[in-house]
């Protein structure tokens, strides 16, 4: 009967790993699945996406792609690619088929190394024509509309270059970009294409040798390190909310950001565990550490967070409180790595569209039945409901004992009913120790109340054995005292 109960786990295990309605045959993914426990080191995962397909263009009407640099999934799905290499945005539906190219034919509407592309809910496309200086705009059926020059500012100054990279467009009408070479932050236009300011800047990372240095730097080496300026943005997204969502290159921390109407980010508090994001086993490089940098991110109608990663060409999947569900990919040449990852989007199934500049194709990754049942557990999470979490949840850990998320969230859902005995077993498994804390704090007043008359007599008797004990010790003390004196006496008679 334990063989037969082993080899079910071991088969569900299994299924768990396909791409959610897959044929009974399991194809091997070139990369393993790993999330990290309470130190923050990689422990071994189910995987929650597998490589499906790719989309290269040799099978449609509109040809080849050559070096795709972004990507944008309209709402009813269709995808738009900034073929960069082609001079041209593509437009296909989910069967891979064309439905129309943007700035391809000569006049003014041509593009030239379009970098970013977005279309608003009337099918208007917005494309950021790098090279063209400009963000072109085209009717839904491709005709060329007008465009965005540009814009005029003191507070851009005379030396700016306007090379608009990626571009998304909010209800009002409102342009953000992301301008190749502008640390200020978001470049903001108005529907007229006037500057109508920065938005959401990056800071200059903390560096305590760079506070060091400048108490002992010359004036030379303190202008130096004033005209620190800081890291650019790299990308964009705008969720359903219309919350912006921006990567950054080359930092450690804050490498994701959630900014509100004001420019606020909201992502990274005290709900985060850190503010830091990818791979927190980077590798040393001719003695140089190698730093996460991201390239895109997108975020579903749940809330998941998908960022991809240049250096290790991984995806990194999170909840809308910042905790790590997944990641998939890397480096090579086998389907679902990559050489040069370029963009990132999804689809309202679920489904995960990864661009490949050098390799000139987008690969396509599908939820497992095992992706599905964490984002089933992490929605009820992420809301607070975590009763109605714990059974998918322990279903997690029973697939998957190396799934910390899992623990913490079952003991939780265990600390909202009061069972805090059973809590303090799966805190102390995920080794959370202020949960732990917390619950061990309410199990020792739940005994208290639970043992009121018990404590209470104990401590009565216990004082009462206390002040006998006292008075004891006072009583043979005197008896001491006249013993001691009455022989004095007798002495000295």
């Amino acid at each position: 009967m334990r063989a037969y109960k082993r080899l079910a786990l071991a088969l569900a295990v299994v299924l768990a790993t396909l791409p959610a309605g897959a044929p009974s045959a399991l194809a091997g993914t070139p990369y393993s699945g790993y999330a990290y426990n309470h130190k923050f080191e990689a422990v071994s995962s189910l995987n929650g996406y597998a490589y499906a397909d790719s989309i290269d263009g040799f099978d449609n009407a509109g040809g080849p792609l050559n070096k795709p640099q972004d990507m944008f999934v309209a709402g009813d799905d269709t995808l738009y690619i900034a073929d960069t290499g082609n001079n041209r945005i593509v437009r296909l539906d989910a069967d891979k088929r064309l439905l129309g190219t943007y700035g391809a034919a000569e006049g003014s509407g041509k593009l030239n190394g379009p970098k970013g592309v977005f279309a608003d809910a009337d099918g208007t496309v917005y494309v950021a024509d790098t090279k063209n200086s400009r963000i072109a705009v085209f009717e839904k059926d491709g005709t060329y509309r007008k465009e965005f020059r540009n814009p005029e500012s003191p507070l851009l100054g005379k030396d700016f270059l306007y090379l608009p990279s990626k571009v998304i467009v909010d209800k009002r009408g409102y342009l953000f970009i992301v301008c190749d070479g502008l640390y200020q932050g978001l470049l903001q236009l108005d529907p007229d294409g006037q500057f109508a300011g920065f938005f959401g800047a990056n800071h200059v990372p903390f560096s305590v040798t760079r506070i060091l240095t400048n108490l002992i730097a010359t004036k030379e080496q303190k202008a130096q390190i004033a005209g620190q300026k800081p890291p650019e943005f790299s990308n964009l997204f705008q969720d359903q909310e219309g919350f912006i969502y921006t990567t950054t290159l080359g930092i450690e921390s804050l490498q994701i950001k959630r900014l509100s109407a004001v420019g606020v980010d909201t992502l990274n508090g005290q709900q985060s565990a850190l503010g830091r994001y990818g791979d927190y086993r980077m590798r040393v490089v001719n003695e140089k550490r190698k730093v996460n940098s991201f390239v895109d991110v997108s975020v579903s109608g749940q809330g998941f967070i998908t960022a991809l990663d240049l250096i290790s060409g991984r995806a990194f999947q999170y909840d809308s409180l910042g905790n790590l569900l997944f990641q998939f990919g890397g480096i090579g040449v086998q389907n679902g790595l990559f050489i040069t990852p370029s963009s990132i989007a999804q689809t309202s199934d679920g489904t995960i569209y990864i661009a490949d500049e050098s390799r000139n194709r987008i690969d396509r990754f599908k939820i497992t039945a095992f992706g599905e049942l964490v984002h089933k557990a992490s929605v009820l999470y992420s809301d607070g409901r975590y009763e109605e979490a714990q059974q998918p949840w322990a279903e997690v850990a029973k697939l998957n004992s190396n799934y910390n998320l899992a623990y913490v969230a079952i003991g939780k859902a265990l600390y909202k009913q009061e069972k805090y005995k059973e809590a303090l077993v799966y805190f102390k498994q995920a080794r959370a120790y202020t949960e732990y804390s917390n619950a061990f704090l309410e199990q020792r007043k739940l005994f208290l109340r639970e043992h009121f008359a018990e404590s209470a007599g104990i401590l009565i008797a216990a004082f009462v054995l206390l002040r006998v004990l006292l008075g004891w010790r006072r009583r043979k003390r005197k008896e001491a005292l006249r013993r001691s004196l009455a022989a004095e006496g007798g002495g000295a008679a």
